[in-house]
């Protein structure tokens, strides 16, 4: 299976068959995992986005992030083909707004953020594979995003939804990190 179409059709139906309860404490799992790393602990920004239904859940990773850290939320500009991200200071989910696709986002602000110094960056993926390449949710934001990154590129994930190798190219970028509700992976190395 390595049409990213049917990978992405897998594992939606994948997350989409466990129950409300499982992925609660998946959920529960995957954010004490992340607030008790070092990488959040030492971080002074923290960019995260705010989940979907079909995301884990980054909902209580955000609350205590918010008296935490200086919080940045993403807000996509233009299309899945050629868009852009820009990352917002947001201080609660009372600031946000629902976007055209849906989403809930920071508004457009002056507080703008482009310089990101000790930041860790929380990647979405559908799927992440053993080497920390993820297979998203087919916008190309994250990856135009993170060219130019300089920071820790956190993924979270279902562990069922983690795979021996998903196919990627030059483009993509990998995450340092992975959090699922069973494992930390570190992935080091080019």
């Amino acid at each position: 299976m390595n049409d990213k179409k049917e990978l992405r059709r897998y594992y939606k139906e994948l997350r989409l068959g466990m129950s409300s309860d499982e992925r609660r404490e998946a959920d529960r799992q995957i954010a004490k995992r992340l607030l008790e790393s070092e990488q959040y602990k030492s971080c002074e920004m923290f960019l995260c986005f705010v989940s979907t239904d079909i995301e884990v859940s980054t909902r209580e990773i955000l609350r205590s992030a918010f008296s935490e850290k200086t919080v940045l939320c993403p807000r996509c500009v233009g299309s899945p083909k050629d868009g852009i991200m820009h990352f917002y200071r947001v201080r609660s989910f009372d600031e946000l707004e629902e976007s055209p696709m849906g989403i809930l986002e920071p508004p457009e602000s002056p507080e703008r953020t482009e310089r990101f110094e000790n930041a860790v960056c929380i990647l979405p993926g559908l799927a992440f594979d053993k080497e920390g390449f993820r297979l998203g949710f087919g916008g190309g934001y994250y990856d135009r995003f993170l060219a130019d990154f300089g920071g820790v590129k956190l993924g979270i994930c279902y562990e069922n939804c983690v795979c021996d190798r998903l196919s990627h190219n030059g483009f993509d970028i990998k995450a340092d990190m992975l959090i699922t509700d069973k494992n930390t992976y570190r992935f080091t190395g080019e």
